[in-house]
């Protein structure tokens, strides 16, 4: 991190290092925001001047690092799960995604079948790359039917991304493609106009029907881990739901990061509770633009 607020415009317009600081500076106004802290404070804290920090800021997210944090607050929250009660319903009726709503992505899903499920991705060749976004870096794996996981590194940690990926695939033959996995980091996170995705998931009926619904919540938009279960049928599952959403092996397609506690808190993430809030008030910051 850079020691003094004069710092290179190579190193503002770097993704990863502009996610890294917005991650800092996330997280240390969730630790300190009884204290309220200014502008000036925060941008002290990630090593900036204040105008350099509000342009990134505003760079990164699209909208100033205020309007950003009123998205993080309870209220915020509480105003969103409001509209989750028939929030799935409706949705589930345009199938997974609606092709007006704006920069959502249409995915599909493709299960395994009991038999491959069993096999643990015997005979299967998977194809892996690590890429910068706008949220860290991140592993894709692709199998020849489609994405079948996504992954935030934490600290970089490409060795730890790897052993998950091979546990999950324990039969499977796992090499290296940054051509093909690139093109769809592309498709997900930089394309104007993004293609149709598809994902195959390894996983219980269980999963697979919660997983299913979580493609249903609209970007922007937040829902409970009560919710979902009362959406799938299972209204008293609310904790095996939560098991479930901290099992998606799809990162950001499979938006387990827009269920949150019923209080209005965010609760856990699987790739960390900071990700998880920049994830929300970056969204909640591309409906509003």
């Amino acid at each position: 991190m850079c020691s003094h607020p004069a710092f290179s415009a190579a190193i503002v317009d770097s993704k990863v290092d502009t996610y890294d600081r917005i991650s800092d500076a996330i997280a240390f106004i969730r630790q300190h925001h009884l204290e309220q802290p200014n502008l000036s404070t925060i941008a002290q804290h990630v090593n900036l001047s204040d105008y350099h920090f509000q342009r990134l800021f505003t760079q990164w997210a699209g909208i100033s690092p205020k309007r950003f944090l009123q998205y993080l607050t309870l209220d915020y929250a509480k105003s969103k799960i409001e509209q989750s009660p028939n929030l799935l319903a409706l949705t589930a009726e345009s199938g997974l995604s609606s092709p007006g709503r704006l920069h959502d992505l249409f995915v599909t899903l493709e299960a395994m079948s009991p038999g491959e499920y069993r096999a643990g991705g015997a005979g299967l060749q998977i194809r892996h790359g690590i890429h910068k976004t706008l949220f860290g870096y991140c592993l894709i794996a692709l199998t020849p039917r489609g994405i079948c996981n996504i992954q935030f590194l934490q600290n970089a940690d490409k060795h730890t991304a790897l052993q998950l990926l091979q546990t999950d695939w324990p039969q499977a033959q796992i090499t290296r493609d940054q051509t093909a996995t690139g093109n769809v980091c592309d498709q997900i996170f930089h394309a104007s106009q993004p293609s149709p995705l598809t994902l195959h998931l390894k996983g219980t009926n269980f999963q697979m029907q919660v997983w299913q619904a979580l493609l249903r919540i609209p970007l922007g938009d937040l829902t409970t881990y009560q919710t979902l279960a009362t959406a799938i049928g299972k209204p008293t599952a609310a904790r095996a739901i939560g098991n479930a959403v901290g099992r998606n092996p799809i990162a950001y397609l499979i938006p387990c990061h827009r269920v949150i506690r019923g209080t209005g808190e965010l609760g856990g993430y699987r790739w960390g509770c900071d990700r998880k809030a920049a994830l929300l008030g970056w969204e909640a910051s591309q409906i509003e633009g």
